[in-house]
């Protein structure tokens, strides 16, 4: 467990969608955590923002591509100067889109990499480098089933899961002798998102069975694992339905 502060305390979350990392910001921030939370479009994290605020918490919104070095460099300096040091990252860019290996293009292959993997690379290293000379924090890269095995249809996003996982790996190797928790959460089977209750409604009927996964679940999971003793620090976490095939 991170040792305690007087400082303010920030969670960082990359793609705080309106689902997963949603959940995500305000679980911290109901820890008392003051939650960063980004988009490439400020404009679609005002509700997420406002939401926080208006359960008593603190957050900041911030319009990022995390694909762009300067962009993150900017962003990570911008929150320790002028809010405080990042004690749990989370990124959580997904970039799921099927396509035939047949009819892929390279300009999308690299897209998804791009977002899911490289991303990964430049927000992980730009934090990492803040919280080693603290000694301690938490980061926690969101991974899926395509990360632990490709299926049909995704190879581009199978490829970039798969490095995002071998990243954590790594700098859990390296990292955590400097008492820097370093976590891979699979995330495996449908979400109760707007898209899955739209578009795949036989699926979402499954929610009365507890068969889709609660955002607000998943979010306790990455608290647990901010939380955990360092004696007992877990790596990877794996997270589905009871219904779900694995």
């Amino acid at each position: 467990m991170n040792p305690q502060t007087t400082e303010p305390k920030v969670a960082l979350i990359i793609g705080a969608g309106d689902a997963t990392g949603g959940a995500i910001a305000k679980r911290f921030a109901r820890e008392g955590y003051i939650a960063c939370v980004t988009r490439r479009s400020a404009d679609k994290l005002q509700p997420l923002v406002d939401s926080i605020i208006a359960e008593g918490g603190q957050a900041h919104g911030f319009a990022s591509d995390a694909r762009k070095e300067e962009d993150v460099a900017a962003l990570v300096e911008a929150i320790e100067s002028s809010i405080g040091p990042i004690e749990a990252f989370v990124f959580n860019i997904g970039a799921n889109v099927p396509c035939s290996i047949l009819e892929e293009t390279a300009r999308k292959y690299f897209k998804i990499w791009e977002m899911a993997c490289f991303a990964g690379f430049l927000t992980g290293q730009a934090v990492a480098r803040r919280m080693v000379k603290r000694g301690r924090g938490s980061i926690l890269f969101t991974g899926a089933t395509a990360g632990m095995r490709g299926a049909a249809n995704f190879a581009a996003f199978a490829g970039a899961k798969h490095g995002i996982r071998a990243l954590a790996q790594s700098m859990a190797r390296e990292l955590g002798p400097m008492n820097i928790h370093v976590a891979h959460v699979v995330v495996d089977g449908a979400i109760d998102t707007a898209f899955i209750r739209d578009n795949f409604p036989e699926r979402y009927a499954l929610k009365d069975q507890d068969g889709i996964l609660n955002p607000e679940h998943i979010a306790d999971n990455y608290w647990y694992l901010h939380s955990q003793p360092r004696d007992a620090w877990t790596f990877e976490l794996d997270l589905r339905p009871w219904q779900e095939r694995w």
